[in-house]
């Protein structure tokens, strides 16, 4: 029994730890400044682990429509870009990673006027 335990809790262990490591290099966005635009405007995102390496695109959606968005600049915690034409409406930040094996939406949101 003290067997079968240890070796689920080791099992457990480990999971947490892996997420845990996974979590750090997971890219995420915690402010949008300004965080209501119009077209052409620029804006400003501040993330984690939005390098090359971990980020291929960068997209706005509402729910049913991803709209790829050009880069401005990058790097490590900050994103720019410039709003494209698109009708009013909130829009979350959505990353496709590096990879191109997921789309990861972010918890901020971005009001177009």
């Amino acid at each position: 029994m003290k067997t079968w335990l240890t070796a689920l809790l080791a099992a457990a262990l480990s999971l947490t730890l892996s997420g845990a490591l996974w979590a750090q290099n997971y890219p995420r966005c915690t402010a949008v400044d300004p965080d209501t635009a119009k077209t052409g405007d620029m804006v400003n995102i501040t993330c984690q682990n939005v390098n090359k390496t971990t980020v291929a695109d960068l997209y706005l959606t509402d729910g049913k429509d991803d709209t790829k968005i050009a880069i401005m600049e990058r790097n490590e915690d900050k994103i720019k870009f410039q709003v494209p034409k698109l009708k009013p409406g909130r829009y979350h930040i959505a990353f496709l990673t590096a990879n191109k094996a997921s789309m990861i939406e972010q918890p901020v949101v971005l009001t177009v006027e």
